[in-house]
Formats: structure tokens, sequence, C-alpha cells
């Protein structure tokens, strides 16, 4: 790393906090998928070890609760206020289910593969990775390991669309994560992180692609925004290619969605206004899959798939 020990660049510097999250046998990880944080403070794990899918830490890194054991394909999570209560939606690619519980861990609603849309020819062909969450209730799930649709639902949880998949020229291995944009214009819209095929995806809420945006050396997984500035974790450089690849975080401003950094990564160069090739710098991070920026002070959380059990990793802002 460099100097002191910081990754980054310019005002996105960040130090490891070593030990951060550490917890013994008694509560395993697998794959750490995806965190969010509550409004205590909370950051919340999913993970597919079915010993313990949801890891409840306080910031400390200390252990505050844990729940869930059916959920092996555990992968999307997402934290939504709905009638004044925190609640989490999670997406399992194993058993092709999204579910909607609370914070402890009560089910309070589940929905299964959309077998009257015709768009499937079994249940195991629908793979749910993520849920985007539209302002007035409605919810979006990315089929991001299946047949690449996205299925809208009513902010009663009732069907109400399908689009994307390959006959919307929605790429393989492409709808992974997002975000729902309400920034940058006055109808919200999808910002789609297309992991394996590099790229950013914006489209309206009824399918029409508007944007794309290359994100070349990457693979990106997720957003997560904070203070004008989407996070972005890349699994890897140039991943599927090199799965051995290690990954970085970038910083991309939420407007104009360049890339101003990258956290353990080459500093981002853009010429004539196209970003050019970027690859990890640091031998840090494994497979980032997900992150979280602290409220309160801005460190970052991490989450990082197929990296031999690692527990989330915390980073602070220098």
């Amino acid at each position: 790393m460099h100097g002191n020990g910081a990754m980054g660049q310019g005002e996105f510097r960040y130090r490891p906090v070593p030990g951060w999250g550490v917890l013994d046998e008694s509560t395993p990880v697998k794959n750490c998928h995806a965190l969010v944080q509550d409004r205590e403070g909370h950051i919340i794990l999913l993970t597919d070890h079915t010993a313990n899918n949801v890891i409840i830490y306080d910031r400390s890194g200390r252990l505050v609760h844990k729940w869930g054991t059916d959920l092996p394909g555990a992968h999307g999570l997402t934290i939504v206020t709905e009638i004044g209560c925190e609640v989490l939606y999670m997406t399992c690619t194993a058993t092709g289910r999204v579910r909607k519980t609370t914070t402890d861990g009560r089910i309070l609603q589940e929905w299964g593969w959309p077998e009257h849309t015709g768009k499937y020819a079994k249940a195991a062909d629908y793979m749910p990775a993520w849920t985007l969450h539209h302002p007035n209730g409605d919810f979006f799930v990315l089929d991001g390991y299946g047949r690449d649709y996205v299925v809208h639902y009513g902010a009663d949880g009732a069907f109400k669309a399908i689009f994307g998949g390959a006959e919307g020229g929605i790429g393989h291995w492409g709808p992974h994560g997002g975000i729902m944009d309400t920034w940058s214009a006055p109808e919200p819209t999808l910002l789609i992180a297309m992991c394996d095929q590099q790229h950013l995806l914006r489209v309206s809420v009824t399918g029409e692609k508007l944007q794309r945006v290359e994100m070349p050396g990457g693979n990106p997984r997720m957003f997560h925004r904070h203070q004008g500035h989407l996070y972005c974790p890349h699994i890897g450089d140039n991943w599927p290619a090199d799965y051995d690849s290690r990954g970085y975080v970038s910083v991309l401003d939420e407007k104009s969605l360049r890339v101003v950094a990258n956290i353990g990564g080459t500093p981002p160069v853009y010429r004539d206004g196209v970003l050019q090739p970027m690859q990890h710098q640091e031998e840090f991070f494994v497979h980032p899959h997900d992150v979280v920026v602290d409220a309160s002070d801005g460190s970052l959380y991490v989450a990082q798939a197929a990296s031999k059990a690692t527990y989330p990793l915390k980073l602070e802002r220098v």
C-alpha cells in the first residue's frame, strides 16, 4: 500500500482497520455477498452460510445478533423504510426467492419465480440477484443469474411487468445489482451494474435503455450512494476472463458518472472523455462484492465473495 497504509486517490483515501468483524467458528461465513446499515448504525451482513445467513454487527465489529438458516444462495440485500419501519429485501439465487423481513428476521412477504409470465421454462431458470426500490414503494427484481429479466412489482407486492432479457437486449450475466436514481431527473430510473458486461446501464421503469457508461477493466457489482458519490465494488479486473484477479472499489460522481477515485485500484484516467482500462493496484481486496459507507463517519465496509470465507472489511477514511 501507499504511504501510511492508505489506499485511493485525492479525498477518497482509506486505511484498513485490522481484525474488524472477525468472529469465531460459531458464527461462520462462506461468501459475504451484501451489506446495509440500519438507522441505529448496525452493519447487517448477508452471507450464504446457512448456519447464519444474516449477521448483525455494531460499528466496532462486535456481534449483535444473527439469524437465518434457509437461504443457501443468499445474494442481494436492500434496506427500505416502509410505513416508518425498516425492512430488509433479500434474494436467494439457489431457491429463486425474494424475501421481505423485519431486521430481526420475521418473514413479512415472499415472492417465487414469475411462472405466469411465460418467460421461464422452470423455476430453476430464475435466479434473482438484487432488488431496486422506487420512492413510490414499487420494486424491481434483477434476475442477474438466470434469464436477465427485470421483474417489476407494485408497492402491494403484486406483479406489474417484466422486461429485459435477451429479447430486450440485456446481455447475459448482466443485471447484477444497482440503485434507483432519484437525483438526476424528475422521474426515477434504474441504474444497473452490468457486471460481466463491464458497464453501467440506465433504463426507465418500463425498460427503455437511456444511457450506457463503460467500466473497462472492472466488473461492477453494486452501488452505494453517499454524499454526492456512488461507491461501486469491482469483483475483479476483467472478470470473468481472470477469476484470480483481486478487484477494487470505484468512486463515481453521482451526476456525471465519471470515476473520481479507485480504492485499491489504479487512478482513473480519461482520454478524450473515454475512461481507460482500470485494474487493481493493491494486493488487498479479494473479490469485493458489496460496499456500504458509514453514515456517521464515512468509513467503508466491504463484503467479499469467493474470498475463502473472510469476514467483512472495514476501512477508515484518512
